[in-house]
């Protein structure tokens, strides 16, 4: 890509990092993360390429975690970074991208609320030259060219994995309650399709039900008192697609006197690894941001710099239980 002939004018946003469930850290030293990737060469003295993280919103912990890895990877691979947050906002996404297309920006990372409703965005975007990197949050197979490259969890297979533990663990059989993720995302689609695929015949489901807005700790909360009301004590399993929101599984369950669920939740941050080591949560399927970040910066490097690269980039999960869990880094995030 030809150099810029002229500097343009910056965009400032500036967000605040609201932490749900005390998450912290600052970007002084990196964080622990389970890191399993090679490690990547650092860019050389050229040219540096601007690019945006467009994504959901700061209160979101993984998102947060996921802009503080951007900004602090960045200069490795000769980029400088800003973040649009939408605050759950589609349309506030959506503009994001248009402000990054009207300002000149090389590239984007977009984890977006609604995957069907940035695509009209990341068409322009691409038409304009930017190169388009999805992060976490994979585009549906009919509109996927207009990505240049997905990096993250291949949601699917952990949705699989979940199944297939739980299917190993009650052999007899059991009842299920889904506590999805946001409804529409690309990630509580894939884990709501790949559960059921995991799962053997014996596995009931009693119910499944989406968070309405964001990944919300208390939205996942509200869910599970409305599912014991309706199940009590038929609720053998809880499928939860991410663990803060199992956090709020965890205490609905608590509060109704009911000890004895099995609850599973995705992320493998520090909420999730708490809960596995203190019995509440049986097993956290875990994702790397850091490893996310880090292949979404090389990829786009690569591109502007007229490489090629894989359109589907998928980071390896982790299974953490009571057994495992010492075998991984603890998170930071």
């Amino acid at each position: 890509m030809k150099k810029r002939l002229a500097m343009l004018v910056t965009l400032v946003m500036t967000v605040g990092l609201l932490v749900a469930c005390g998450g912290g850290g600052t970007n002084e030293d990196p964080p622990a993360t389970n890191d399993t990737t090679e490690e990547t060469p650092v860019a050389g003295d050229g040219e540096v390429f601007r690019a945006a993280f467009i994504t959901q919103a700061m209160s979101n912990e993984s998102q947060a975690f996921s802009w503080r890895e951007f900004e602090r990877l960045a200069p490795e691979f000769g980029f400088e970074m800003t973040v649009f947050a939408g605050e759950n906002e589609p349309a506030v996404e959506f503009d994001g991208v248009l402000t990054a297309i009207a300002n000149g920006y090389d590239a984007i990372f977009v984890n977006p609320s609604s995957i069907e409703g940035i695509v009209p965005a990341l068409q322009q975007a691409r038409d304009a030259g930017l190169i388009v990197g999805m992060f976490s949050s994979v585009l549906p197979e009919e509109h996927q060219e207009v990505q240049h490259f997905f990096v993250g969890s291949d949601d699917y297979m952990g949705g699989v994995q979940a199944g297939e533990f739980v299917s190993a663990n009650f052999p007899d059989g059991a009842n299920f309650v889904e506590v999805g993720g946001q409804a529409g995302h690309s990630a509580a689609n894939d884990r709501h399709d790949g559960f059921r695929t995991g799962i053997a015949d014996n596995i009931v489901e009693l119910d499944s039900q989406f968070a309405p807005t964001g990944w919300n700790t208390h939205e996942a909360l509200s869910i599970m008192e409305d599912f014991i009301v309706m199940y009590g004590d038929e609720i053998d399993i809880v499928w939860c697609h991410w663990d803060n929101g199992a956090s709020g599984v965890i205490e609905a369950l608590q509060n109704a006197g009911m000890t004895d669920v099995f609850v599973i939740g995705v992320d493998g941050n520090r909420t999730g690894y708490a809960q596995v080591r203190n019995g509440t949560q049986a097993l956290s399927v875990g994702q790397s941001f850091t490893n996310m970040a880090t292949e979404s910066l090389r990829l786009a490097r690569v591109l502007l710099e007229g490489g090629t690269v894989d359109s589907i980039n998928y980071i390896p999960l982790d299974m953490v239980t009571i057994e495992t869990i010492d075998n991984f880094v603890e998170p930071d995030w």
